[in-house]
């Protein structure tokens, strides 16, 4: 049965609202989860555990494998970029001190450089009002974070962690859009995951010796994790991306800082300053200039 357009901007809408929700969420989430369990070692049982549940989805649903030649080395090359590399980089970033503001700031130059590749790559222009809402959009994260900003904590290994994540998510995203258009979202997401497990879990047990302290905490930011980020919320964006502009999808990025901040005040009760409140409005009105239509 198809759907009528009206339909399919408001599923858009809502997976868009719930990727953004749930990344923003995911900063917090991490926060806790590498209490209890060095980077790789948390990636490796987050990993473990999207496996274990997508193994049974994959089968009781019988999703298509990716073609052996044609689709199933592209899916692993995304899925490691996106997964693996882009979630160490960032997880190693704030492991080695690097603060939230700069860490969030730095990766929410996504959208910039997926403006940049799209335009010259994927002959997706922008109208001008587009490229200067990505440069509002960004300015305002800039406010929104700004009070978060901790240039002491700065270390050449924690920016260039963040630098790799930024690098990696940015081409996984658009390499999977490329190379994967038509790609079973299951069976990739199951064949992504373990690829990233069977690279992480090495480095786990060589480089941290493994070392996990079992709380409820950590679970809950596991699930949390796998559940509503790694399977959910990245097939979200990848179903987006398949029905809109890289650049107006990406741009989506620069709201979860917003949603980061509003989740603390509701669950630490941590008052965002004037200029993050600025910076709310700001930001907004640039994802509002990218995602308009002509």
């Amino acid at each position: 049965m198809s759907t009528s357009p009206a339909d399919r901007r408001w599923l858009d809408g809502l997976l868009a609202w719930y990727f953004v929700s749930v990344w923003g969420s995911g900063y917090l989430a991490t926060k806790v989860g590498l209490q209890y369990a060095a980077p790789f070692t948390f990636l490796a049982l987050r990993f473990s555990l999207g496996v274990a549940l997508m193994i049974p989805v994959v089968l009781a649903t019988r999703a298509r494998w990716p073609a052996p030649k044609r689709e199933l080395g592209h899916v692993v090359v995304a899925g490691l970029l996106m997964h693996a590399v882009n979630l160490g980089g960032s997880h190693y970033a704030q492991y080695l001190g690097l603060s939230a503001g700069i860490t969030a700031l730095l990766l929410s130059a996504q959208p910039l450089l997926t403006a940049f590749v799209a335009a010259r790559w994927l002959r997706e222009p922008l109208a001008p009002a587009q490229w200067t809402g990505i440069f509002i959009g960004l300015a305002g994260v800039i406010l929104v974070v700004w009070h978060k900003i901790d240039v002491q904590a700065m270390s050449l290994g924690s920016l260039a962690a963040v630098s790799v994540s930024l690098a990696a998510v940015t081409a996984g995203t658009l390499y999977q859009r490329h190379f994967c258009p038509t790609a079973d979202l299951r069976s990739a997401t199951l064949v992504q995951l373990a690829a990233s497990l069977a690279l992480v879990a090495p480095l786990a047990w060589v480089v941290e010796g493994a070392e996990v302290r079992w709380s409820s905490a950590l679970v809950a930011a596991i699930l949390f994790l796998v559940v509503l980020a790694s399977i959910l919320a990245t097939n979200a964006l990848h179903v987006l991306m398949r029905r809109g502009q890289a650049t107006r999808v990406t741009t989506l990025l620069y709201l979860t800082p917003i949603f980061a901040v509003v989740l603390e005040r509701l669950m630490f009760d941590v008052v965002p300053s004037a200029l993050s409140l600025a910076g709310i409005a700001v930001t907004c009105l640039g994802v509002a200039l990218v995602a308009w239509r002509r």
